[in-house]
């Protein structure tokens, strides 16, 4: 089997220079990705496995030193390789400290390219992942997995025990908890990344297009079959096939699932074919699939098939250490999307931040940094966040304050629903306006 050309993104805001390295790199047969700013290039590492990583120091906005630690911390296993026209000894020790493998002055020659090419690109493959001690947190991030509470320390050692074989995996947890994240991280951390990774939501496809969509269906199966056309299965031949809610697949499907679990094959709608596949699934849910087998709409036997090793994501609300961290790698995903700027967030924003519950977990935190970067300028502060968040944590039973600030926090609510008229808000409050202006300044 011929083994995939290597990926590499060159990041350089004078296009003639992107030219030269694309000419030079396609000459030895690379696969090159080309930005011309930080927030392209964060763009293209998270739709595409890059191998190296080619950077030029000056740019406007955000510069290549930003990005340097950008992947240094999140995509700690892909070599850098710097190019720049500004040369100091303080950028080579900088570059070199954040793992910079090999630094080129411009102008450079083309033996000289293809000599820092090769030395980045070894240096890559020697690269061995340390045994992890499972008594010390974990600082640098797994994939996309952010944290380092003892909770999410604990997913990984079990990703580091699985990544490595084809066993089926299933993994538990609530909505927005990252489950599609850990199945990654499953794949693409393991030796088997360089085969087809699908993802599936059995909730998002018809129940009655789901069947065909996974296994395939041959012309004339159905109405619109014109065609024979492969399923999720045969295109994740030879990796892995995600399956997330799977408590919404039916008895059907499941039936079917059992079968490319025993036997290794599937058999497309409309076919008595049976066509060998060699996947490694994984699947997830946040149902109950114990309830949904008493109440017999999950098959018994598929349950015990798909659990041969479990994960269990915590929920945000049991893991807030890990809420500081992720905050930061949102303000920085969407500081560069938004605003072209790294941002900050103030003490008292994280404070109620890491205080308030997270119902809707990892997803939600997003949905509000992300909020909170379009209302800033250059640093989030209390102000930007939603006014539910605020008011929950302000009466949550883990924040309880005295009675006279409840009541002062209630008044200033009705003034400004009122657009500050005391009149009316004595009428609303139904006390006096002498009443309202001793209040507000107890």
């Amino acid at each position: 089997m011929q083994l995939r050309k290597e990926n590499i993104l060159i990041v350089d805001d004078d296009v003639n220079i992107l030219e030269l390295l694309q000419r030079h790199l396609q000459s030895w047969n690379y696969h090159v990705f080309k930005a011309i700013s930080v927030k392209e290039a964060v763009t293209i590492l998270r739709d595409t496995q890059i191998d190296l990583l080619i950077t030029d120091l000056k740019m406007p906005e955000v510069d290549g030193f930003e990005l340097i630690k950008f992947v240094s911390e999140h995509y700690p296993k892909l070599p850098k390789l710097v190019v720049t026209g500004y040369p100091s000894v303080q950028g080579s020790l900088e570059a070199i400290k954040s793992g910079v493998v090999d630094y080129l002055t411009k102008p450079f020659t083309k033996d000289e390219l293809k000599s820092a090419l090769d030395k980045s690109l070894v240096a890559s493959e020697g690269k061995a992942i340390q045994p992890k001690n499972t008594s010390e947190h974990r600082t640098e991030p797994y994939g996309e997995i952010i944290g380092n509470s003892e909770k999410i320390n604990d997913v990984i050692q079990v990703i580091e025990r699985v990544k490595d074989n084809k066993a089926t995996v299933f993994i538990k947890g609530e909505s927005g908890t990252g489950k599609e994240l850990v199945a990654r991280a499953i794949h693409y951390q393991g030796k088997f990344s360089r085969a087809p990774f699908i993802a599936v939501n059995c909730g998002g496809i018809p129940e009655n297009l789901l069947e065909a969509e996974l296994f395939g269906y041959v012309k004339g199966a159905f109405t619109g079959a014109e065609t024979n056309r492969e399923g999720f299965f045969q295109a994740a031949n030879g990796g892995t096939i995600f399956l997330d809610e799977i408590g919404n697949a039916s008895l059907t499907v499941q039936s079917r699932l059992l079968r490319v679990l025993q036997e290794k094959e599937v058999v497309r709608v409309g076919s008595t074919k049976a066509e060998k596949v060699d996947v490694r699934i994984i699947a997830a849910t946040n149902s109950d699939l114990q309830d949904m087998i008493q109440k017999q709409t999950f098959r018994e036997d598929l349950y015990y098939r798909l659990t041969v090793v479990e994960i269990h994501i915590a929920p945000l609300r049991e893991r807030k250490d890990d809420i500081a961290l992720l905050v930061d790698k949102f303000l920085f995903k969407y500081g560069i999307e938004y605003k072209d700027r790294f941002l900050k967030i103030t003490p008292e924003a994280l404070d109620i931040l890491n205080r308030y519950n997270w119902p809707g977990n990892i997803r939600e935190l997003e949905n509000i940094v992300q909020r909170a970067v379009i209302m800033c300028d250059m640093v989030v502060d209390v102000e930007h966040l939603p006014d539910h968040l605020k008011h929950t944590i302000a009466f949550s039973a883990d924040a309880l304050v005295p009675l006279k600030v409840v009541e002062k926090q209630y008044i200033e609510k009705v003034l400004r629903a009122t657009g500050n008229n005391k009149t009316k808000a004595a009428e609303i409050l139904q006390i006096d306006r002498k009443t309202i202006r001793q209040k507000l300044a107890d």
